[in-house]
């Protein structure tokens, strides 16, 4: 296969298909969604016997225990991918939406609607259910999709990609409107971020290397996210039970996430008050501290922490403590070793809360809240396609919003321009 012409034709076909997608009426993508979803319940046992194929060449080449865990397509994870199909179904379509029409001295109305992007390339590792989610996303936000997953889980992602195609052609679209690369060849994701005639965006969803690569080789708009430093800074005056409850979840609900809390900032006036109450909790559950030179002093038996520390994301019962001795010296710590993701404060003190949500400069911004908690489906959005810590377009969780944009558009009655 010559994968350069083989990414070529791909990027022909989407953009063809983004053409139709462009046509299609919210009924039709819904009903592509329900058709794709008929289509992987009847083609369970062929999408499990694939990945199952997989699985036995995962450990065959020595993946982690990890890994064979993301690659895996339990009955019950079937079963989320079909009820995430109908769910994306039935949220509202934002295309075509046009908001804030206004009447001009001219007499022309001028307002903005929302449109798709076009195509899409999403690059993702491991979990083949990102085939089906990635797929409903595009779909329902009116975009053609070239997908490229992981080479692990070839085998699942070609099963998949057969019940993609039929519940398109079941629902009368295009076949071409989502497309999975089928060579494993790594010069495949050189040639697709490369294509900017074909191709509008890229979402890269995988490790840090995958998202440093392609942000510096593509020639594409990236929607990324390359780290979660994420902190939860507790004030004096914050509610005791708040704090101690946020920070256990912030850093223990799930360890492997991008929103969970890496580092733990306490002011120093109620530092000796809460920190060993953490220090328990957290020691109980077998979570590694390491502190601050005044948190060592505080808290025996626990790592001083390095400058890189401040620095790490961790994914894993790892935790960066530091005593600061004000809301600025916080809010410059965060703004200075975070990733601008997700950060929280914890305080009653609402006039220095609205400052953080201003000056803390992270896509996500909370008040007595867990970090835990950025994520598409818990702010309503329905679904996401993942994180993004970018300034331009979509910042945040991306849902179907983050996958248009808007163009201008002017009604008029005949007017000309004087």
């Amino acid at each position: 296969m010559n994968v350069a012409e083989y990414m070529q034709t791909l990027g022909q076909n989407a953009r063809q298909a983004a053409r139709a997608m462009a046509r299609a009426t919210t009924e039709d993508k819904n009903n592509a969604l329900s058709a794709i979803a008929d289509m992987i319940s009847e083609q369970r046992e062929q999408v499990k016997a694939a990945n199952q194929r997989d699985m036995a060449r995962g450990r065959e080449n020595g993946l982690d225990a990890a890994l064979l865990d993301r690659l895996e397509l339990t009955d019950e994870r079937i079963d989320t991918m079909l009820e995430g199909l109908r769910q994306v179904a039935a949220l509202a379509d934002p295309v075509g939406e046009i908001t804030d029409l206004k009447y001009r001295p001219s007499g022309i109305q001028v307002g903005r609607m929302r449109v798709p992007l076009g195509v899409i390339g999403i690059i993702y590792e491991s979990r083949p259910n990102v085939t089906i989610e990635a797929a409903s996303l595009c779909l329902k936000s009116g975009n053609a999709a070239i997908l490229r997953g992981g080479s692990e889980a070839i085998e699942a992602n070609q099963a998949l990609a057969a019940c993609i195609r039929a519940g398109l052609q079941a629902a009368g679209l295009p076949e071409t409107c989502v497309q999975v690369v089928e060579t494993t060849d790594r010069d495949a994701v050189g040639q697709l971020i490369t294509m900017p005639d074909y191709v509008d965006v890229i979402v890269p969803r995988g490790g840090k290397g995958l998202i440093e690569r392609i942000s510096r080789d593509a020639k594409v708009t990236v929607i990324k996210h390359l780290d979660g430093i994420c902190h939860v800074y507790i004030d004096q005056f914050a509610d005791k039970t708040k704090a101690v409850n946020i920070a256990i979840n912030a850093k223990t609900h799930r360890y492997g996430t991008c929103n969970t809390m890496e580092t733990l900032l306490v002011h120093q006036a109620v530092a000796s008050d809460i920190l060993p109450e953490l220090a328990d909790a957290y020691g109980a559950i077998g979570v590694e501290l390491r502190g601050c030179p005044r948190t060592m002093d505080l808290l025996k038996d626990i790592r001083q922490a390095s400058d890189e520390d401040w620095d790490t994301e961790y994914l894993a019962p790892v935790l960066a403590m530091k005593i600061v001795d004000s809301p600025e010296e916080a809010m410059d710590h965060i703004n200075d070793h975070g990733s601008h993701h997700t950060d929280a404060i914890i305080t009653e003190n609402y006039t220095l809360a609205r400052r953080f949500l201003t000056e803390v400069d992270s896509s996500s911004v909370m008040v007595n809240a867990s970090t835990r908690f950025a994520d598409g489906f818990e702010y309503g959005l329905g679904a996401e396609i993942g994180i993004s810590t970018d300034k331009i377009h979509a910042r945040g969780p991306v849902g179907l919003e983050g996958l248009t944009s808007q163009k201008y558009v002017v009604l008029g009655n005949g007017e000309v321009r004087q």
